[in-house]
């Protein structure tokens, strides 16, 4: 399935009946088994409903941070990004894309 940036963002985890999904690199997961981190309150609550490419290479949670653009990052953060993102293909299902 595909998702717009405003879809995903209805999955940000401040509805329960919904699952929590977070974007790396286009895709999308589901990561709602790991709601303590990603759902309301938790550390990662930020990156609920987002594709968080850019904050996750570069280990920051700052809003401008958030996005899905890898623009201007070093090898070493493209590094970080690729280790994330086998650890979110280890751990959760995938439920489609981003649209562009």
């Amino acid at each position: 399935m595909d998702f717009t940036a405003h879809q995903l963002s209805q999955y940000n985890g401040s509805d329960p009946s919904k699952p929590i999904y977070v974007a790396l690199k286009g895709t999308v997961y589901d990561v709602t088994t790991g709601k303590s981190f990603y759902g309301p309150g938790g550390a990662y609550a930020m990156f609920a409903g987002k594709d968080a490419s850019r904050a996750l290479a570069k280990m920051s949670k700052n809003e401008e941070d958030i996005s899905p653009s890898l623009a201007g990052l070093s090898d070493k953060e493209i590094g970080v990004l690729d280790d994330w993102e086998k650890k979110f293909q280890a751990k959760y299902p995938v439920v489609g894309r981003v649209a562009n």
